[in-house]
Parts: C-alpha cells; sequence; structure tokens
C-alpha cells in the first residue's frame, strides 16, 4: 500500500458560487460581492490541472452529475478510491453537497480505464445523523491503517468507528476547534489542521484543546515514521494544513528513475509558511503552491480539498 497516489480524480466547478447551507458549520467561507467568480474559479481550475500535468500526475476530470451544486470542485468528500478496487460513497452533513453523488461512479470510472471491484455505499449513515464526509473527514495514514479525524457536525465518531471496522484502519479521533478552546466551534474538516505524506506529517496542534489527545496524535504519527511539522491556527486559517503529497513523473524524467514526489498547497498556504518549515517540508518533496484565491474564499477549501485521490488499479 502505497500513502500516495499518482493519479487524482477532479471535478469541474460549473455550479460554482456561495453556499449559505454549508456555511453554517464552515467558517473558511465568505461570500464574495464579485459576478466573475466563477468565472475565476474556472481559471484556477484549469491552473490546478496545468500545475498536475506539468508533474506527471494522472488526471481525470468529470462534469458534476448536478452542473448546479455549488461545492462540486470537492469531490474528495463525497467518494474515495482504494487500491483493492473500492469505491466508498460517504454520508453528508448538507442537502445540497448530497446532490452532488453519482450512484453510477463505478461506471464513469470504468469507463475512464480504471477497475473497480465493489461499491461501498454507506451514504444512507445520514438519515440517522451519522455523517462522514470521506477524506475531508479522514486523514489516512495508509500504510499503517490508521485514520485520523476531528470530530464535528461533519464527522460522527459512530460513523468513523463503523468506517474504520470495514476497511480495518484503526480509528483516532480528536477535537479540533477553530480557535483552539475547548468550546470553540468546531474545524470543519479534519484536512484543513492535518496532512499526511510517506515520511512527513503537517499538524495544527494548536487547534486540540486537550493536552491527551494532542500527545496521542503525536505518538502515533512519531511511530509511523513521520517527520511532524506543527502549524499554527493562523496558518491553519491559511490553509497551510490543506496540503497532500502525490507521485508523479514530469516529462523528461528517464523511466529509471521512479516516482518523484510532489505536495500540492495553494499559493496562500505556500506564503504562509515559516522558512524552517518550508526547509522541513522539502528535505521530503517538492512543494508545487497553485493560486486559488476564488475557491478558497468563497468554497472554504483549499487544493487537498479539489483532489480526489485514484487508487484504483488501471484495467
Amino acid at each position: 500500500m502505497s500513502q500516495s497516489a499518482s493519479c487524482v480524480i477532479l471535478v469541474r466547478p460549473t455550479g460554482f458560487r456561495y453556499d449559505p447551507e454549508t456555511a453554517v458549520s464552515n467558517d473558511f467561507q465568505q461570500e464574495l460581492a464579485s459576478i466573475e467568480v466563477r468565472e475565476h474559479a474556472a481559471e484556477e481550475f484549469d491552473g490546478l490541472l496545468e500545475a498536475l500535468r506539468q508533474c506527471g500526475i494522472g488526471i481525470t476530470v468529470l462534469d458534476p452529475i448536478d452542473l448546479n451544486a455549488p461545492n462540486a470542485v470537492f469531490p474528495n468528500n463525497w467518494f474515495s478510491t482504494h487500491a483493492d478496487g473500492r469505491i466508498a460513497l460517504y454520508p453528508m452533513f448538507t442537502q445540497s453537497r448530497r446532490a452532488e453523488r453519482d450512484p453510477d461512479m463505478a461506471a464513469t470510472l470504468r469507463r475512464e480505464g480504471f477497475t473497480t471491484e465493489e461499491v461501498l455505499d454507506i451514504s444512507g449513515w445520514e438519515h440517522s445523523g451519522r455523517i462522514l464526509e470521506g477524506t475531508g473527514s479522514l486523514v489516512l495514514d495508509r500504510v499503517h491503517k490508521r485514520a485520523f479525524a476531528c470530530l464535528s457536525p461533519r464527522t460522527t465518531e459512530s460513523a468513523l468507528i463503523d468506517w474504520c471496522d470495514q476497511f480495518r484502519y484503526t480509528p483516532i479521533a480528536f477535537t479540533a476547534t477553530m480557535d483552539g478552546r475547548i468550546n470553540g466551534a468546531p474545524v470543519y474538516h479534519t484536512n484543513v489542521m492535518m496532512s499526511i505524506g510517506g515520511s512527513f506529517a503537517v499538524v495544527c496542534f494548536d487547534a486540540m484543546p486537550y493536552p491527551a489527545e494532542r500527545q496521542e496524535v503525536e505518538e502515533e504519527l512519531a511511530k509511523s515514521g513521520k517527520e511532524i511539522i506543527a502549524i499554527s491556527i493562523v496558518q491553519m486559517y491559511k490553509y497551510v494544513g490543506n496540503m497532500i503529497e502525490l507521485k508523479g513523473k514530469p516529462a523528461g524524467q528517464l523511466s529509471t528513475d521512479g516516482l518523484r514526489s510532489f505536495t500540492f498547497l495553494s499559493e496562500t498556504a505556500f506564503r504562509a509558511l515559516r522558512p524552517h518549515q518550508r526547509v522541513a517540508l522539502e528535505r521530503h518533496t517538492q512543494l508545487i503552491p497553485v493560486a486559488i484565491p476564488t475557491i478558497e474564499a468563497v468554497g472554504g477549501g483549499s487544493v487537498r480539498c479539489m483532489l480526489a485521490e485514484n487508487f484504483l488499479p488501471k484495467a
């Protein structure tokens, strides 16, 4: 099992706009007055595609099943793919996001040249209030089978535990808030305050109000051999935690060189890195900043949220 994918799936932002329904539980979202939000989002999306191509990452681009879905550009929340050929469909917190799910996702990906073995549809959990929004809720150490998750209205503990039973992961649940206080607003998704690469982990411990939980997360990452790079709450607001390591082979690289590590993050996040953090990250990976200011501001998610890893075998 590889920690990092060499292929990704993206969904075009055809209906991108501010969504007041998701903004209730996402403090990152902002309502911008510009009438060109959708045009800017499309340009930013294309910029990310070009950056992925330059790094030799495999790309599958889909149109949303609901062309008016405001958050469709963040597909990693409603499905995930796995190296054994499974696809999981997830229970979503809001009605607007439930409309993004494609029940025929397996057929769609088979048409794109991938092998699928089984669809695990757990979306029905949402009807009993059990929510788990994909790899937004779950930050996975795939090699050591650990599932890190900060609990929130979008990530319920019972759903986390049952998912881990299905996929044979160990759940590591904790509290994280937007100001680091016990009574603060929950961080809406784990992947905005935490990222795990092959040999490093970026974590906002300052957002975790309980010392015992901070210690458990730190110890689990250390046991897995990760170099831990701590970030501040201010940096979390700049999406420094919302980065993703991928493996690619740029054009011109010799085939015998193998795949290289690239970590994609927004320009906002890149500029917020402190020098020692950048040095630490660059010991493990090449940083690839991409400008997506409109998608970040209006959608309340960053580069990692736009990329659904594709671990499915090629047909």
